[in-house]
């Protein structure tokens, strides 16, 4: 497919721009070990990513990734995690290679850029922040920011309002089926990484108008 040059770029954060999986995996072995109970291991965790922190508990807690913990054993170890990852958001994560090179072409083509991510403001601006791009964004998005998040089409739309751009003319960078739905709702072409955190399961299942290894083929197809 033929993808239109955008106005406007929204692009995720987790599994898209950074690999934040070392962070995540040790905060989930550090809280599975303070209740006594076994260890995951980083390639473990990186299969529940991509729906939030309080959803990966809820996987670690039960060690698959649909169904629910028992409340009180969720109570006991949320607020661990918490504790955990405000600590360690950005010690171990790292961008992908591309990022910057993919992040240099949009601005260069002066294009609208903004962050849409399901991760709380809490840890996302740091990450950001320490990774040193938070300034590439006009407009960052994060999990609790509105009443609604991916995959509703919610946040994007918000964005496009914000920055006066038609959705025709927006275009979402992700790497889940959450970004693809997101996407086709709010009416934005939509390009995935490779990549990313999609729970084992092939992003090009999901028919995204586009696939990349790396952000820096953007420059290449837009």
């Amino acid at each position: 497919m033929q993808l239109r040059k955008p106005q406007m770029v929204l692009i995720d954060v987790d599994g898209t721009l950074v690999d934040s999986v070392p962070d995540l995996a040790y905060c989930v072995d550090q809280m599975m070990q303070s209740l006594g109970m076994p260890a995951y291991g980083e390639e473990k965790v990186r299969h529940w990513v991509g729906n939030g922190v309080e959803r990966l508990v809820k996987r670690a807690l039960i060690g698959q990734l649909d169904g629910e913990p028992e409340s009180a054993l969720f109570e006991k170890g949320y607020p661990l995690f918490l504790d955990l990852y405000t600590q360690n958001s950005s010690k171990r994560s790292t961008l992908y290679p591309g990022v910057l090179e993919g992040l240099e072409y949009l601005q260069s083509q002066s294009c609208h850029l903004g962050c849409v991510t399901n991760k709380a403001e809490q840890f996302t601006l740091p990450i950001l922040g320490t990774l040193g791009i938070e300034s590439f964004f006009e407009i960052i998005l994060c999990g609790d920011t509105l009443a609604k998040k991916k995959p509703d089409p919610l946040p994007l739309l918000h964005a496009a309002k914000a920055l006066t751009i038609a959705p025709e003319n927006a275009l979402m960078i992700g790497d889940s089926i959450s970004d693809v739905k997101a996407a086709r709702a709010a009416g934005f072409q939509i390009i995935c990484m490779s990549y990313g955190y999609n729970h084992g399961v092939d992003i090009r299942l999901a028919e995204p108008d586009k696939v990349i290894d790396s952000m820096a083929e953007l420059s290449q197809i837009l």
